[in-house]
């Protein structure tokens, strides 16, 4: 496999991912979050920042309306639900653990 290739195949891969999260309106970034320590919001400031990179102004909100399909806002009035205290009390756990080590 070549370069361009690699590059090509990572693109489809990212690209099915998008759509998995599109598709899957029902998990939620928090849970995704808890799980995996990423979620729909982090690909869109990686996203913005991998345009920043090469010289492509790109904001946070455009970039979100990549990975979402939509405005942010539409998004989230449409599939966001309110997390339990016990989702929060896991991702404030985690993140205050991440926080320590500086990650």
């Amino acid at each position: 496999m070549d370069k361009q290739q690699q590059t090509e195949i990572e693109a489809a891969v990212f690209q099915r991912l998008v759509e998995h999260f599109r598709t899957h309106t029902d998990v939620q970034n928090i849970d995704v979050m808890n799980l995996a320590s990423f979620c729909r919001n982090c690909l869109s400031k990686w996203y913005q920042a991998a345009a920043d990179e090469r010289g492509i102004e790109m904001s946070y909100d455009a970039a979100r309306e990549v990975i979402y399909g939509m405005p942010y806002s539409q998004w989230k009035e449409q599939y966001q639900t309110r997390a339990s205290d016990e989702t929060m009390a896991v991702y404030k756990e985690k993140h205050q653990a991440m926080e320590s080590v500086g990650k």
